[in-house]
């Protein structure tokens, strides 16, 4: 199908699923992993993969704005994990890190935006320059109705174990022994003290086509909803956010 005829029948579609999602469930909170940044590249004949992935962290900002009509009120996208910082080439990484402390504050931190920013994981994981930039987008947002919460320096396993440690560590700091801690410990003492969202996540999409998720909040994802999608993040569309968001909307109707 040519350029000339999809636009107009894309905006069809979405108009229709729009009109479907009336009366549905929405997901009050979004996981994002953005994935297929570098394939996209290469689909579009660029062999340079930073091509891509300043791509993708644009395209963030176009699905935000997206979330934000379809009334989903916080989102977490999974951007960079502890792993992916150890494991990645240094020149993709610092390229990464470049995005972060660029590209995406300057566009969280327009006048009229509507997403308050937080960050999960450790930002001694990244540069000086990248971890101000980053914390200065979280004072800049501060008070928005909308929450936007990005995983930069993310360990899946040590957000998990830090916040236990920090229980055993309240507990020690009262006099409390190991013993009165299995007693009494509740999920909600965990969940007071993980550094990941304040809340639970409804439904997690991943694009390129992978059926995993890769440590993507683990604490917060116990009950999600999960979607895979079949395109890399840069082509993701409108029309997939709403297919998801359906599909979604199906589900939940079918469990009540």
């Amino acid at each position: 199908m040519t350029h000339r005829f999809r636009i107009p029948i894309e905006r069809l579609l979405v108009a229709r699923l729009r009109r479907e999602l009336k009366g549905l469930p929405t997901p009050a909170h979004l996981g994002l992993i953005m994935d297929g940044n570098r394939r996209w590249a290469r689909s579009v004949g660029v062999d340079d993969i930073r091509f891509g992935h300043r791509a993708g962290a644009e395209h963030l900002d176009r699905v935000l704005t997206w979330c934000a009509q379809a009334g989903i009120d916080a989102v977490s996208v999974y951007v960079l994990s502890a792993d992916n910082i150890a494991k990645r080439d240094d020149a993709q990484v610092s390229f990464l890190f470049h995005l972060l402390e660029t590209l995406i504050p300057d566009r969280l931190r327009r006048p009229d935006g509507l997403w308050e920013l937080h960050v999960a994981g450790n930002l001694d994981l990244v540069p000086d320059a990248t971890a101000r930039a980053l914390k200065e987008a979280v004072g800049a947002t501060r008070g928005r109705p909308r929450r936007l919460t990005l995983a930069v320096g993310y360990d899946p396993y040590g957000d998990v174990v830090d916040a236990v440690r920090q229980v055993l560590w309240d507990a020690a700091d009262r006099g409390d022994s190991a013993g009165d801690v299995a007693r009494t410990l509740e999920p909600e003492a965990i969940d007071a003290r993980v550094s990941a969202p304040d809340d639970d996540i409804d439904l997690i999409i991943r694009t390129s086509g992978e059926r995993r998720l890769s440590g993507c909040f683990p604490w917060r994802s116990v009950r999600a909803e999960l979607i895979f999608c079949d395109v890399y993040w840069p082509g993701f569309r409108e029309l997939d956010l709403l297919r998801a968001l359906r599909t979604y909307g199906r589900r939940r109707t079918s469990l009540r």
